[in-house]
């Protein structure tokens, strides 16, 4: 592939929408992504929603809502809780996972991003099942995270 062409299919990827592209020819191998690393934003934990309701809340309301952590879809597409068919999940309810193991896989495109925790701690619930459409930011798994 010639300099030129190379700069122009990185121009188009740039200005397309989609996330990331593997060029994969014999002795040449091209991959491109615009996948960052989502910075996760605290979410409003069941004792704020209350509060401003007027309700009140016990101290460990409060406490077990401040470390939960979710993990959310860093992009559009399907997700797959496990490898492959007929393979345990990659986590379960209940287990314990460390930052930057792998707690599922979302594909666009053909193309397959692994999603990694970034927190320690103890899956409480996995909000997504397996082969389902997930959007940008969208819950897939809720952490509490181990302190």
């Amino acid at each position: 592939m010639q300099f030129d062409e190379l700069q122009k299919l990185i121009h188009e990827f740039e200005q397309s929408s989609a996330r990331e592209l593997k060029i994969d020819d014999h002795d040449f191998h091209l991959y491109l992504s615009k996948n960052q690393q989502s910075i996760q934003q605290p979410t409003a934990d069941a004792a704020t929603v209350n509060n401003q309701t007027g309700s009140t809340t016990s101290a460990t309301a409060d406490t077990a809502s401040d470390n939960r952590h979710q993990i959310k879809a860093p992009l559009v597409g399907t997700v797959y809780l496990q490898a492959k068919p007929k393979q345990p999940p990659y986590v379960t309810v209940g287990q314990h996972i460390h930052k930057g193991d792998i707690v599922c896989v979302v594909e666009a495109m053909k193309m397959m991003t692994e999603i990694k925790s970034d927190v320690d701690g103890v899956v409480t619930s996995i909000d997504v099942d397996n082969g389902e459409l997930v959007e940008c930011d969208q819950s897939l798994f809720t952490i509490t995270e181990a302190k």
